[in-house]
């Protein structure tokens, strides 16, 4: 508790003294200074000081006594010692009435006794009892870091802190999970994580109870009706959690006290940089095992299932694989997704920290398993299958992440290929190939932002065989060459405002409200294609012609 009035009372060189009021409360004012003061008191005096005058200035004056002794009380003292025989001859009556009044501690002390002889010795008590308390921090501080190094959890520190500080606490991580409780009420913890209820932050008090560095980080809150104390857990700048604390109220925050909490937050900071460091190589060693599992044609073996349920997965489960590609919207041409113009403002590594957590979170929803990784800006998921057609769970889980994305990142389209489940050996490689591909012939096909089935890229799959053939390359050159150099000259897009016009079967309306431009507009558009290319667009060999040369170069690029 620290050194008592009790304690000071019964030194040798108070034998002579009498306690004139508040016996009752020797053993439970604490004294961490002592000081000389006459009037006036003004600022002089700080709380659970130790008091000596003379009352020199008041020897005349009851009613000045009394207001000196009230700015003593006032002042958060824990006791006034009056040297009687000379100024004050008697501590009257009506002084000590108020003293027992305010519940504050008077002395008399004979004159003869020296206040120096006082100073040294009660100075020298405090010296010991501070000496006492910063080694009894110190153990309290080994012993947290000790729980640290012996891969002790967050509860294990806090019991170790309850011990020694014997108040309601409770400690929660970033995301606002409770991460340890001692007798710390569990309905305020809902509430302060939940954010509901009352809950109103109460600025600092002008009234300083300490002047230890950590009184000032405290933050203090009103959360239904009761008051509740927090220190933010920092490392490197960044907040990894809180801790909750409730004494009873501000002043039982000694220096002791904070010296315990200030060693605790310590400990809770190398927690969590050692659970992040567990986190992060264990996120490592998952999304390595998921990218080796689809990219490096990696056969299925007892060994790989077992090495997988080491991390968590289940390989013996059908999985439908799909690969996403994330890309900004003012990287790509007008289509179809509008509305965010923003550009995204989080890194590819937060951006990823973002879709695994919704990935994982549309999994969870929807009682499927997911294996997720990411290779640069794409991403690899495969997705539990069941009996259910390969579309429709397909689309129900990108329907959620799409959803929740879009709220998220301002800014971005998100293509996807996706694959069913394949058998044997390699069916993870398998998937993600025919994923991949699917993904690839939908951006070139139809942009960015759409969703491309591998069983619905069968007519894709043969155009990109049929262009291998030299022949086919020259037909597609010679048809589209005059296009292309048009486009190029005049920095307009015939190509694909004929793309958009078969997409609608030559609907020219709707073709218009599409491409956002007038009717006579696109006429004159198509009127060129037909002039350029010597074709007809109401001719249906010429425009099969046309459609092929056009798929065939937006499959394979050509020059």
């Amino acid at each position: 508790m620290g050194l008592t009035v009790k304690d000071v009372v019964q030194l040798p060189i108070m034998g002579t003294s009498k306690v004139k009021a508040g016996k009752e409360l020797l053993d439970k004012k604490i004294i961490e200074w002592i000081s000389v003061i006459e009037i006036p008191v003004e600022n002089f005096v700080r709380k659970n000081e130790f008091v000596l005058s003379t009352g020199i200035g008041c020897e005349d004056d009851p009613l000045l006594l009394e207001e000196f002794v009230k700015d003593i009380i006032d002042s958060g003292a824990s006791v006034l010692a009056f040297a009687t025989g000379r100024y004050v001859y008697d501590v009257p009556d009506r002084i000590i009435e108020l003293a027992k009044k305010r519940d504050f501690i008077i002395i008399d002390i004979p004159w003869e006794v020296r206040f120096g002889d006082i100073l040294h010795i009660v100075l020298h008590e405090i010296h010991k009892e501070k000496q006492g308390e910063r080694q009894q921090a110190e153990d309290v501080r080994q012993e947290l870091i000790n729980c640290v190094l012996h891969n002790k959890g967050l509860q294990d520190i806090s019991r170790i802190l309850y011990k020694h500080v014997q108040m309601p606490l409770a400690i929660t991580d970033n995301t606002k999970t409770i991460r340890s409780n001692q007798h710390f009420s569990q309905k305020l913890l809902q509430t302060i994580s939940d954010e509901k209820g009352q809950i109103q932050q109460i600025p600092p008090s002008d009234i300083l109870f300490s002047d230890h560095p950590l009184y000032h980080q405290i933050e203090e809150y009103m959360v239904d009706n009761q008051i509740v104390y927090q220190l933010p857990i920092i490392n490197n700048q960044s907040k990894e959690g809180i801790l909750h604390f409730q004494p009873k109220d501000r002043e039982k925050l000694t220096w002791f006290i904070l010296n315990v909490l200030d060693h605790a937050l310590t400990a809770c900071a190398l927690y969590f940089v050692k659970e992040n460091a567990i986190e992060m190589t264990e996120v490592r060693l998952r999304d390595n095992f998921i990218l080796d599992l689809a990219k490096k044609h990696t056969e299925v073996t007892n060994k790989l299932i077992s090495k997988a349920q080491l991390l968590g997965y289940d390989l013996t489960r059908p999985y439908i694989c799909i690969v996403g590609h994330v890309s900004h919207q003012d990287e790509n041409k007008p289509h179809k997704k509008g509305g965010k113009d923003s550009p995204p403002t989080s890194s590819l590594q937060s951006m990823n920290y973002y879709i695994q957590k919704v990935i994982t979170n549309a999994g969870k929803v929807l009682h499927r398993k997911t294996m997720t990784t990411f290779d640069e800006n794409e991403v690899i998921i495969y997705l539990e299958a069941d009996h259910h057609p390969y579309m429709e769970t397909a689309n129900q889980f990108l329907d959620v992440i799409e959803r929740r994305l879009y709220e998220l990142l301002n800014g971005i389209d998100l293509s996807w290929g996706i694959a069913t489940h394949k058998d044997g050996h390699y069916a993870f490689y398998n998937s993600y190939e025919e994923a991949k591909t699917a993904l690839d012939i939908g951006k070139q096909q139809y942009g960015p932002g759409e969703r491309t089935f591998f069983s619905d890229t069968r007519i894709n799959r043969l155009l990109m065989a049929l262009s291998q053939e030299s022949e086919i390359e020259n037909i597609v050159k010679d048809t589209l060459q005059p296009l292309l150099d048009y486009d190029k000259k005049r920095q307009t897009d015939l190509i694909y405002t004929f793309m958009i016009y078969n997409k609608y079967k030559g609907n020219v309306s709707q073709t218009a409200r599409a491409l956002n431009l007038h009717r006579q507009s696109l006429l004159h558009r198509l009127r060129n294609i037909e002039s350029l290319t010597q074709l007809s667009l109401v001719d249906s060999d010429d425009l099969f012609l046309l459609e092929l040369s056009v798929r065939l170069w937006m499959l394979r690029k050509f020059d």
